[in-house]
């Protein structure tokens, strides 16, 4: 099975999705599962994670309905205030769904470089454990330090980090965050998505080639069997249509051998976050 670790809806609301500038105008319409499964099956893909949006228990609550209806989603990545005195209470509102699988922050927004090693967070990342969740790393590359030393405190935590730390493609450079995902791929417990990429780098002329050397240093830091691959749908369609986002890695995974395209593609999704008791062929 063919699993999109990396997909989002939303209902448009220009006040809800204030960060959809001119730049990605359009964005500014609603983004349903049922076109995601009409995208995913022309590219060969059986099933998706919804990842949280909105920063809202509202909005987890709202993915987890859509779950229930639509097949095509697999699990859910939501949101709950990890800093919150109330944290467990806030879990264990949603924890008895089979289909949530993790929690995600938007830690690239804020304006603390050091907000991952925040005491109040880390507090709520202890009751993720506690409850089997795992937990989505979304920074910019310049974050990656704090993130190797964030994740240094929980070694028994499962995470995951989204979009690479978005490297930077647009500007040709490697050379930093080549070094600096090395000393996060050092811990085991960490897995990666090859998502967004063709949003980081030049949307209007980006080619496989300009994608290649980021996709070399990931297998090299990670290996086949902690990568996943994930679309960022509808944010991608800035750069490339679903099909075309997805080019990247499944033309770089040709290469590999059957069991290590296989993991890439679905097999590592379906083993980190135990799908196969909540996906429905």
């Amino acid at each position: 099975m063919r699993i999109d670790a990396h997909q989002h809806f939303w209902r448009y609301d220009a006040d809800q999705y204030a960060w959809i500038d001119d730049s990605m105008r359009a964005l500014r319409r609603d983004f349903m599962p049922d076109e995601a499964a009409r995208e995913m099956a022309r590219a060969g893909f059986d099933a998706g994670v919804a990842v949280q949006v909105r920063q809202t228990l509202e909005e987890t609550r709202w993915f987890l309905s859509l779950a229930d209806a639509n097949r095509t989603i697999a699990a859910v990545v939501g949101w709950v205030d990890l800093q919150a005195d109330d944290v467990r209470a806030q879990i264990e509102q949603f924890a008895d769904h089979p289909k949530l699988v993790g929690i995600r922050h938007i830690v690239q927004s804020e304006p603390d470089d050091r907000f991952l090693m925040r005491p109040a967070f880390h507090r709520g990342i202890a009751a993720l454990r506690e409850f089997g969740l795992a937990y989505d790393i979304l920074i910019y590359h310049h974050q990656l330090p704090v993130a190797a030393e964030f994740v240094a405190r929980f070694d028994e935590q499962p995470f995951v980090l989204d979009h690479l730390a978005k490297p930077p493609i647009r500007l040709r450079e490697i050379d930093q965050w080549a070094r600096d995902l090395h000393r996060l791929s050092r811990f085991p417990n960490v897995m990666a998505k090859l998502s967004g990429l063709v949003t980081e780098a030049d949307r209007n002329t980006w080619t496989l080639e300009h994608i290649r050397p980021y996709l070399d240093l990931a297998f090299n830091c990670f290996g086949s069997n902690r990568l996943m691959i994930g679309s960022d749908w509808p944010v991608c369609t800035v750069a490339a249509d679903y099909t075309a986002t997805m080019g990247p890695v499944t033309d770089y995974v040709s290469r590999l051998s059957r069991d290590e395209r296989q993991a890439v593609l679905g097999g590592n999704a379906q083993k980190f976050w135990k799908l196969k008791s909540v996906v429905v062929s």
